[in-house]
């Protein structure tokens, strides 16, 4: 099995490389990253920065094994091991993301007419968690991030943006996960749900967690973040 010299080096990408074709542009093929390489330790919150375009998303995507990348490794920490997410077989990467690798992403992807309180609760007791302790701790963060108790029984679906991208931090926040991949993850939250969102990223720091995050907002960045990973740069080297 692949090693991590470091035992505090939760998630490495070495030699990363992406690139998309666009068959309906005549084959046209856009690199987006090539020879790219990080790593995130223990506690650390590494800021993904660079300007729109230079591919944080498509790099939190190919970390989290929802881009397949044409070269390198992303080496994940996972139940005493270690495993490649760029060579793993699928039912190691859903393994992985069901109690290693958790991720926010922008956009709320939900089955369809399933109350919230179910859709959070459900992390927990898929890991078996006595349900009614999994619906406690559930209820307790949707109510920290202000989701009211009226909705609860209600598939988010019908929620506003930025109540649905509560919901979307609440599935991942309710469990422990060692690692952590946001995507704008406070994009569409006023400044109190902001300020609830900043305390959670501190609180998994604090438990040790890796977290590796794409922030627009600067005050969150200079909040929570312990230091900056440049795209532009890395492309420029590469």
């Amino acid at each position: 099995m692949t090693k991590l010299l470091d035992a505090d080096v939760m998630l490495k990408a070495e030699g990363l490389a992406k690139s998309f074709v666009l068959h309906n542009q005549g084959g046209v093929r856009i690199d987006v990253f090539a020879g790219l390489g990080l790593e995130v330790r223990r506690g650390e919150c590494l800021i993904l920065a660079g300007p729109s375009g230079a591919g944080k998303s498509s790099l939190l995507r190919s970390l989290y094994a929802n881009y397949k990348p044409q070269a390198g490794s992303v080496l994940v920490r996972h139940d005493g091991g270690v495993v490649d997410l760029c060579t793993a077989e699928p039912y190691e990467i859903l393994e992985v993301r069901r109690r290693t690798l958790g991720y926010v992403s922008q956009f709320l992807r939900v089955i369809p007419r399933v109350p919230t309180i179910d859709l959070v609760t459900a992390p927990l007791t898929d890991r078996g968690v006595d349900p009614a302790a999994a619906r406690d701790r559930a209820g307790a963060l949707l109510a920290r991030l202000r989701i009211p108790e009226a909705l609860w029984r209600l598939p988010p679906a019908t929620f506003s943006g930025g109540e649905q991208q509560r919901v979307n931090i609440a599935m991942t926040f309710v469990q422990d996960y060692p690692i952590l991949l946001l995507d704008e993850p406070t994009a569409s939250l006023d400044i109190d749900n902001r300020r609830t969102v900043t305390e959670l990223i501190a609180e998994a720091r604090g438990r040790g967690a890796a977290v590796v995050g794409i922030f627009h907002d600067a005050e969150v960045r200079e909040a929570v973040g312990t230091r900056a990973y440049d795209l532009t740069t890395q492309r420029k080297a590469a």
